[in-house]
């Protein structure tokens, strides 16, 4: 199993709607994560940072892959660009993977 943790900020005044918003996740968003392979999928959040962790069942490739051709995923960050700041990816269109450096099994 393949493993993936991002970072992101949650813009300033906006940590209350971040919350609400995935607390109301769209169900064919988590449809669509799930599709990816994506399980175990936790948000941490630091004040207004966040560290996301989740596991690829199918891998990481496969995981970025759907996410980037879907639509859902689209509307999702259209949806969320107003109270979040992300760094992507242009090869993957996700945030760039945080480098492991220690893992205890």
């Amino acid at each position: 199993m393949e493993r993936l943790a991002w970072k992101g900020k949650i813009k300033a005044g906006c940590k209350d709607e971040y919350i609400k918003r995935h607390n109301e996740i769209w169900p064919e968003m988590v449809s669509l994560l799930k599709a990816a392979g994506i399980c175990n999928y936790t948000i941490f959040a630091n004040g207004n940072e966040l560290f996301g962790y989740y596991e690829c069942t199918q891998g990481i490739a496969f995981a970025q892959q759907t996410q980037a051709k879907s639509e859902i995923v689209d509307r999702w960050n259209l949806y969320m660009q107003d109270i979040l700041e992300l760094e992507m990816d242009p090869d993957t269109g996700a945030q760039p993977e945080l480098e492991i450096v220690f893992r205890l099994e």
